[in-house]
């Protein structure tokens, strides 16, 4: 028997995962880079330094990605302020984001550009298992609605991952490594650049005995494996008059081993089935300046197939799922205080034969009246072709009245378009609701940033406020309903201090005050405190890190037992033998911390890695 995987999931999806915070300011506190002006954010549409950026900013990036030994892109966003993660089961199991309390699949994730968000989901979230962080550049987390810049789904903001680009020459990097559970990961690229044009190919791959995704505290000894690989390709060929065309191709696949609900108890055990997950995505860019580059213009055409198959208590299931997207772009230069940025999109989503379009117009406007200052504002309609049309706004003010200190702001609305499952799928005797109306929200955030004179010391602070309306849930009548509305506001911090030439501190701390606005009650997987404190070691050939996360404990609702609050510690450390040499290794949960993310989940005890990186 053949049923859907969103249908087949939906109620098990209540005890999976439903579906980064440095303000306004450069690279989050987790970043080694201290010449904050040189970040230059892209996810905002208009290219900009992040300390004018106005919005509240995470940036991490390859070099803390690597001096962290993360494996993951969803390790590193765990450690941005205000970022919650959780998975149903290492290695492989089901694993999406929530940015300052907002449902998960209310995080747009970006790709190069290109939206991966899964159309046969139930919400439409990305599922982070899949994305291994070895071909990461940067990971750029704003927070905050940006369904101005980015049309639907941008409610609790966006995590715009950048992949590596080709480095001049002609060049390659390998890397190996084994550790527990019998993990064992490894990478190639070779890459070349000139005048004419460059090409970077890359891929990567992991298999790992796993953990029970059943938590083996209660009783589940079943180890769950996993395997999981990437095959990625860029190239891009430099025109005459200052114009470039250049295409990427990336092709995802993981199969892991997963748990279930199986009778007579119906209650998180060991079982055998399994979860296969193929996602292919492919664009192609146009830049053409005019004018003496005062007008740039960009054209993008992108594309995403997805596929997932596996056997959830004994019934198979298939789910089928595109999206294309064809984007356009101009951004007018008008003088050195004047920048505009006006363009459209079309976006046509397919899930399972069912199919949704929504056609966008938007425009954003920089205005720096004085040096200091910079003012940004923003209007966007999109038109679906289920619904009707949306209308969204915001505005962004950053202030820097001395070299030490930055004033910040930002406004902004945001929405997310009923998904194809949520418009087609009933479970009762009435028909599916085909009148859903999008989900909406609007929020602010101030916050203010201060540097030491001998820029050794560095503090931001960020109030934010959400309140989300309209949102869709499966109502008692067994079918998708218009219902509830939530509200969050907090609190992010972040701290860095260079201590001496070797050695730099930096530390976190989130407070997340979300719940349903109409009871009161706590949202479900979200924890009111979490942050984390990091030392980081630099001394020629050696480097290292030490962190330390907290997460606070979560409420689970109605729908199991709450997480309890937990404390990890993990190690990391790299020696360059030579210009083409470095060994490494990563010891994670060092005091072999018995927690959870998910209540009933397991998740890994003491386990270290070793591995060897390659440069040519």
């Amino acid at each position: 028997m053949t049923i859907k995987y969103g249908t087949a999931c939906a109620a098990a999806a209540l005890f999976c995962v439903a579906p980064v915070d440095a303000g306004a300011q450069s690279p989050a506190p987790n970043s080694e880079n201290n010449d904050h002006d040189e970040i230059i954010v892209e996810g905002l549409r208009l290219a900009t330094p992040a300390s004018e950026t106005g919005s509240s900013v995470s940036i991490i990036t390859a070099e803390d990605i690597e001096l962290r030994g993360y494996a993951f892109a969803l390790d590193a966003l765990a450690s941005a302020p205000g970022v919650t993660v959780n998975q149903n089961g290492a290695f492989g199991g089901l694993a999406t984001v929530r940015i300052r309390g907002a449902a998960s699949d209310q995080t747009l994730v970006l790709l190069d550009g290109v939206p991966l968000g899964d159309p046969t989901a139930v919400g439409g979230g990305y599922d982070f298992s899949l994305l291994d962080a070895a071909d990461i550049e940067r990971i750029e987390v704003l927070k905050g609605p940006q369904s101005t810049l980015w049309g639907s789904d941008a409610i609790g903001g966006v995590v715009n991952i950048i992949t590596k680009r080709p480095e001049a020459g002609i060049g390659a990097r390998l890397f190996a490594e084994g550790g527990s559970f019998k993990t064992y990961r490894g990478g190639a690229a070779v890459f070349g650049a000139n005048d004419i044009g460059d090409f970077r190919l890359a891929a990567s791959g992991i298999t790992s005995d796993g953990v029970s995704k059943a938590d083996a505290n209660d009783g589940n000894g079943e180890a769950d494996d996993y395997d999981g690989r990437t095959f990625a390709a860029r190239g891009g060929l430099n025109l005459p008059h200052g114009m470039r065309i250049e295409a990427r191709a990336r092709y995802m696949q993981g199969e892991t081993e997963i748990d279930g609900f199986p009778p007579p108890n119906f209650s998180l055990a060991d079982t055998s089935d399994y979860s296969k997950t193929e996602q292919f995505t492919t664009a192609a860019t146009l830049s053409a300046p005019l004018f003496d580059e005062r007008l740039e213009n960009s054209f993008m055409a992108g594309f995403t197939d997805i596929k997932r198959t596996g056997n959830f208590g004994g019934f198979a299931a298939l789910d089928k799922g595109d999206r294309l997207i064809l984007r356009y772009q101009g951004t007018l230069n008008i003088s050195a205080r004047h920048r505009l940025a006006f363009g459209a999109e079309r976006e046509e989503n397919e899930a399972n034969s069912d199919k949704t379009s929504v056609n966008g117009l938007f425009a954003l406007y920089e205005l720096k009246p004085f040096d200091g200052l910079t003012l940004t504002a923003g209007v966007r309609n999109d038109d679906h072709s289920r619904f009707g049309s949306a209308t969204t706004a915001r505005a962004a003010a950053a202030w820097s009245p001395s070299s030490y200190v930055t004033l910040r702001g930002s406004w902004g609305e945001g929405f997310k378009a009923p998904t194809i499952f949520q418009l087609t799928q009933t479970f009762g005797l009435l028909p599916a609701n085909g009148d859903l109306e999008p989900e909406t929200s609007s929020a602010f955030d101030i916050g203010v940033d201060l540097t030491a004179p001998n820029s050794r010391a560095r503090l931001s602070v960020t109030y934010f406020d959400r309140d989300t309306e309209n949102l869709i849930i499966f109502a008692p009548n067994f079918r998708y309903e218009n219902l509830d509305a939530t509200k969050a506001n907090g609190i992010e911090t972040a701290l860095d201090i260079t201590v001496t030439n070797t050695i730099s501190i930096s530390t976190s701390y989130a407070y997340i005050d979300a719940e349903d606005a109409t009871t009161g009650e706590r949202q479900i997987r979200i924890p009111r405190h979490s942050g984390d404190f990091t030392v980081i070691y630099k001394n020629g050939p050696i480097s290292g890190s030490a962190v330390l996360r907290y997460n606070g404990a979560e409420s689970e609702g109605a729908f199991g037992t709450d997480v309890a609050s937990w404390v990890r510690v993990d190690l990391a450390a790299s020696y360059q033998v030579n210009e083409t040499i470095e060994l490494y290794t990563r010891i994670e949960n060092l005091f072999d911390e018995n927690y959870q993310q998910i209540s009933g989940f397991g998740t890994p005890g003491l386990s270290a890695t070793g591995g060897v990186r390659l440069a040519f």
